[in-house]
């Protein structure tokens, strides 16, 4: 079988509490298939923008959504102990009901930089990924569970029967931009989840090593989903509407340069992107923040990012690109003047091209 194409948004944590709710509720009533929430990096505090908790949101989208699917991503094995995962897996399984909840797991290389892991011994987040995934799963099945491994230890009594509490695991997904973690998510993960700047070439690099880690462990790839993390913006006017994907674009261009370096460098170059085009876009957001970083953003870059942008029909097409090249369930970073009017058109003018 093959996964249908789902439709979704990346809503970056960074927003207050009330706003992240009330487009939660719209896209739920516009017929979107998930929020999924990525917990903003330490380094978003530099540019006046704060993080909040995924799994502390999930549970109040829960409470003002109907159908909508929360999921975490990401969330770091290195910030919260796997138990502690399963405890608000919990919590959110309660709130939200059956099959809306989705968990992504990553090694997060700003959470890992700005906490010192890997400073004074070698850090081993394919480990720790994996590691957590089993804990997870086993302390979710409810039974008796004893796991001592390299990273984590965790010992839990069985679920009792008269325990009132959710019974049963997860949809859980590997956020992974480099082969090894892509090939663990074929391995063992119902989905993987890949990073800001993804273009169809790197969902093709992606899918390939899905499939290799697939294979290897006797799975069918054409069963696991992939989940892409998309610059995207919409207006009736196309200008206008690349004008938000120009903006984080900007953003995550300067991530890479700032931040996470050479992990990014699948991603720039199946994108075509050089360091010698996106450093001055760093350098800009250093000066300037996120504005100047999208001044910085030429049209031949943000082309170069393949954003789902600009008006409807090219939002359609874009997308179509993406499915074409092995996209199972898009997850759009909407960015830019007044997304809840976007919100709007994406869910009048687009989704209805996808639900025939």
């Amino acid at each position: 079988m093959s996964l249908p194409l789902r439709i979704g948004v990346m809503q970056l944590t960074m927003e207050p509490v009330e706003e992240i709710l009330g487009h939660a509720e719209r896209l739920d009533q516009l017929g979107f298939d998930t929020i999924w929430l990525a917990e903003a990096y330490p380094w978003w505090r530099k540019h006046s923008m704060e993080a909040r908790s995924s799994t502390a949101l999930s549970a109040l989208i829960g409470k003002v959504t109907t159908n909508l699917a929360v999921g975490w991503g990401i969330i770091s094995p290195y910030t919260r102990h796997p138990i502690q995962v399963a405890m608000e897996a919990r919590v959110t399984q309660e709130i939200v009901g059956p099959g809306r909840l989705l968990i992504g797991f990553g090694a997060s290389k700003i959470f890992m930089k700005e906490a010192g892991i890997g400073e004074e011994q070698p850090a081993r987040p394919l480990t720790a990924i994996r590691e957590s995934i089993e804990i997870l799963r086993g302390v979710l099945g409810g039974e008796e569970f004893d796991f001592h491994g390299k990273e984590f230890v965790a010992v839990v009594p069985p679920m009792r029967p008269d325990a009132l509490a959710p019974r049963g695991s997860v949809p859980i997904y590997v956020a992974g931009t480099g082969p090894r973690l892509q090939h663990m998510a074929g391995e063992m993960a119902d989905g993987l989840l890949t990073p800001s700047i993804t273009t169809p070439n790197f969902v093709r690099y992606a899918r390939l090593n899905l499939a290799k880690g697939a294979e290897q462990a006797g799975r069918d790839p054409a069963n696991i989903d992939l989940g892409c993390t998309i610059v995207a913006s919409i207006n009736e006017d196309r200008a206008k509407g690349r004008e938000g994907a120009r903006e984080i674009a900007g953003m995550y261009l300067a991530n890479k340069v700032e931040n996470i370096q050479g992990s990014a460098d699948v991603l720039l170059e199946s994108a075509g992107l050089t360091r010698e085009e996106i450093v001055p876009i760093a350098e800009a957001m250093t000066a300037g923040g996120r504005l100047a970083a999208a001044a910085a953003v030429s049209d031949r870059i943000l082309d170069k990012t393949v954003p789902i942008a600009g008006n409807p029909a090219d939002c359609i097409e874009a997308i179509e690109k993406y499915q074409d090249a092995g996209c199972t369930h898009i997850m759009l970073e909407l960015w830019g003047e007044n997304r809840n009017a976007q919100l709007e058109l994406f869910g009048s003018k687009v989704l209805p091209h996808f639900r025939r």
